[in-house]
């Protein structure tokens, strides 16, 4: 027999940590090979880290919320033998005490109640993962109780966040009192030391409704970039009439050769990248006291989420696309983006990025950059006015469509003149559509 260090895999391009935020078996439990151990994130995307081979969790090596750098040794897993398995627990910072008589009656209660614990089951109408199983196990939910959670995955599946909110509105519904006395087991607390956690206070009916992980790592994000970037915007005003008019014209026929939907995004996207190509300056990153240009112009394209939180998939050298790929590949981030099956490598790279405002119905906005990126392109809704329109006859007051571009830059390295002769070099593209453009 032997020990078989599992180590943090590559994820991706750029990816050199991540976080654990569960771990799915325990010391001791029998691993199968491609059974998941663990589940990490990187930044905005999770993963499970699966094993390579069949034996039993002999030492986690890290804990929920550490980061860990990508090869180092996350667990140790003795491969399966004839031989005994002697499990060695887990290290601890805090002394350790001898347990009490009482916690290892308990305890040995617990595991064989595990042990005998009937396993969940996948049936004809209802199938669960590995993932909603071990959660499930964990949380000791048994099949009947799973069997009423309500699953908002692909034909009704129960996905995690399903399961995680079962147990959020179960653990917030008033406990009834139990008129038997507790005996001295039950009032042994078995659970491990945790962090110290600052209470937080409400009032009245107020509620108090804890930031997700995402929403986490988006606010300092956010905040990050406002203390490192001198935000300033420039703003102007695009007539996107010739669009409008030719995506209604060639819509219908687009969804019916191709089966996806024909949006304005791409468009949007194709005159960012030509504008980037003509301003490779607003195509750089900031690196202490030196400029980096990059050589390949990778748009973000901030997506919502169903939970409300963003994500900025990427698209990987923008510029070389036609509109029809650029059409594609807009549709298949988005759409992988709303089912949460983005890759790590989707989300690295971005040396731009491009957010639609105008979905949630607001004209303009001021968005903040994506670091280390050095601008932000926010679109305004499309709105039907009234405008001058200039002819040779002279002018008269017509209807167009018509949206507003926001553009937030950098001004530690981007001027101005630079980044409003962006903006305008954006606005110049949309307007110079041609209405006999075939895609």
């Amino acid at each position: 027999m032997a020990n078989f260090e599992l180590k943090l895999p590559k994820m991706g391009e750029s990816v050199a940590e991540a976080t654990i935020t569960s771990w799915l078996k325990d010391v001791g439990e029998t691993i199968e090979a491609d059974e998941a151990v663990l589940e990490i994130a990187t930044d905005k995307v999770d993963s499970e880290v699966p094993s390579e081979v069949d034996g039993v969790l002999l030492e986690k090596l890290f804990e929920v919320d550490d980061v860990v750098q990508v090869g180092q040794t996350i667990a140790v897993i003795k491969t399966k033998g004839g031989d005994t398995v002697e499990v060695k627990a887990p290290e601890s910072h805090i002394p350790k005490e001898e347990p009490a008589q009482e916690v290892i009656e308990v305890t040995k209660t617990v595991e064989a109640a595990k042990e005998t614990a009937t396993p969940i089951e996948s049936t004809g109408e209802r199938f669960y993962s590995p993932l909603v199983k071990n959660i499930a196990k964990q949380e000791g939910i048994s099949q009947t109780e799973l069997d009423t959670v309500s699953g908002t995955g692909k034909d009704g599946r129960v996905t995690k966040n399903d399961i995680k909110a079962y147990l959020e509105s179960r653990s917030s519904a008033p406990k009834q009192e139990s008129v038997a006395p507790a005996t001295p087991a039950q009032k042994v607390n078995l659970q491990k030391p945790t962090k110290e956690v600052v209470p937080v206070l409400a009032s009245g009916g107020d509620e108090i409704v804890e930031m997700s992980r995402m929403g986490k790592l988006v606010a300092k994000h956010m905040v990050d970039s406002v203390q490192i970037s001198a935000h300033v915007q420039s703003f102007i005003e695009a007539d996107v009439t010739n669009i409008w008019n030719w995506r209604k014209k060639h819509k219908d026929s687009f969804k019916n050769r191709e089966g996806e939907n024909l949006t304005f995004t791409p468009i949007f996207m194709e005159a960012v990248a030509k504008a980037l190509r003509d301003f490779p300056m607003m195509n750089i990153s900031v690196q202490g006291d030196s400029m980096v240009k990059k050589k390949h112009i990778n748009l973000g394209m901030a997506a919502a989420l169903p939970d409300g939180n963003l994500i900025v998939p990427v698209i990987k050298d923008a510029d070389q696309l036609n509109l029809l790929g650029m059409a594609k590949k807009v549709n298949d981030l988005a759409n992988r983006a709303r089912l949460a099956k983005l890759n790590p490598d989707d989300i690295q790279g971005g040396t731009y990025t491009v957010t639609n405002v105008g979905t949630f119905g607001s004209i303009m906005g001021t968005p903040i950059i994506n670091q280390p990126q050095v601008g932000i392109l926010a679109l305004g809704a499309i709105r039907k006015v009234p405008a001058v329109i200039e002819t040779p006859e002279g002018d008269f007051i017509g209807i167009r469509y018509r949206m507003f571009l926001s553009h937030s830059y950098d001004h530690r390295v981007v001027n101005g003149a630079l980044g409003g002769q962006f903006v305008k070099a954006v606005k110049d593209y949309l307007e110079a559509w041609d209405t006999d453009r075939e895609i």
